[in-house]
């Protein structure tokens, strides 16, 4: 392993020739950059949650009741117990679109947009402002019925391009026409 100077583990001159450093030499190692304040982080409105969990019932208790009712009929009664399958489904899932929904949440910094989700997965991604192309506000019906819209940013490498769902309209109305000036300030300085 490679020790560098300052990196917080010390050098084999530390002192007790370990190589591992000892409180006194990881005191007098100069502090890491940080890349400035902390950003303030925005979360997703509850109606996504909730249009994400009706979606899920809408779903799962139809395909309940046409199971139990096939199964049952062509098959058997006791074959109609499979219907408890999408329930099992919908009893599974309803938490874990809270915990999706809570994942999701996304920052504005000076140079770029942050945008953070997944539990199990993390994902973070980082959209610089001089990179954006094409920013648009999207809003299909179920999500004007729930107040939402989602904000799509399209960026000069396709790697790059991000989502952020389920925004407050003039929130997402906002925050296309910041991306859109910073977008052009920042690609008319380069």
């Amino acid at each position: 392993m490679t020790q560098e100077p300052g990196d917080g583990y010390g050098t084999a001159e530390s002192g007790d020739g370990s190589g591992y450093g000892t409180a006194e030499s990881a005191a007098a190692a100069p502090p890491r950059e940080t890349a400035g304040p902390e950003p303030v982080w925005r979360s997703l409105p509850q109606s996504m949650l909730t249009l994400r969990r009706l979606l899920l019932v809408v779903w799962m208790v139809p395909l309940a009741v046409a199971a139990g009712l096939l199964l049952g009929l062509l098959v058997g009664p006791v074959w109609a117990a499979f219907a408890a399958l999408p329930l099992a489904l919908l009893l599974w899932g309803w938490p874990l679109l809270g915990r999706n929904w809570r994942s999701w949440r996304y920052a504005e910094r000076a140079d770029d947009l942050l945008i953070q989700r997944g539990v199990l997965w993390r994902e973070e991604t980082v959209v610089p402002y001089g990179r954006m192309q094409l920013v648009e506000v999207e809003s299909g019906p179920l999500q004007r019925k729930f107040g939402l819209a989602s904000l799509q940013l399209h960026t000069a490498a396709a790697a790059t391009d991000a989502t952020i769902p389920g925004l407050d309209p003039r929130e997402a109305e906002r925050l296309r026409d910041r991306l859109t000036e910073l977008g052009e300030a920042r690609s008319a300085g380069l």
